[in-house]
């Protein structure tokens, strides 16, 4: 008898954490130091998104087109390609320029918000950056505003 619950309990778990992460918003954090991505990772699981990670900008790309994020935390500094490429490029494909993209830089030059959004990011946050004022910063971009246009 115990054979036959613990085989129909893998199904059952597998739909029941399916259904629960659908309404959950996606939040795809990009960055190489593996403390601050698990950092901003795990509090925002906590605060009820799903989260992906990426270690650099190719990961960040890829995790873009297959996952489809809500929104992107995108560090600047990335090995393989940098955050400045990987963002250009998720804003330059139809499949992922409607990806509200924030910028994340522990370098804060002058010019380096402008530089930014030149690339396309939606927002800039210098780092460190409390993870509270993130998920507040998460939230409002996330607010609905006007009507996207599906194209």
């Amino acid at each position: 008898m115990s054979q036959s619950a613990t085989k129909a309990l893998p199904p059952v778990d597998e739909g029941a954490s399916a259904e629960p992460s659908s309404s959950k918003k996606r939040v795809l954090v990009v960055d190489d130091f593996d403390d601050a991505r698990e950092m901003y990772a795990e509090y925002l699981e906590f605060a009820g998104f799903q989260v992906e990670t990426a270690r650099n900008g190719q990961e960040a790309v890829e995790k873009a087109q297959e996952a489809s994020p809500d929104i992107i935390l995108m560090d600047l500094s990335l090995p393989v390609m940098d955050g400045w490429e990987a963002t250009r490029l998720i804003k330059g494909d139809n499949r992922t320029r409607d990806i509200p993209v924030m910028a994340l830089s522990g370098h804060v030059l002058a010019g380096s918000e402008n530089h930014a959004k030149e690339a396309g990011a939606d927002e800039f946050v210098a780092k460190p950056c409390l993870p509270q004022d993130l998920e507040n910063k998460i939230r409002n971009m996330l607010k609905p505003s006007k009507p996207k246009d599906k194209r």
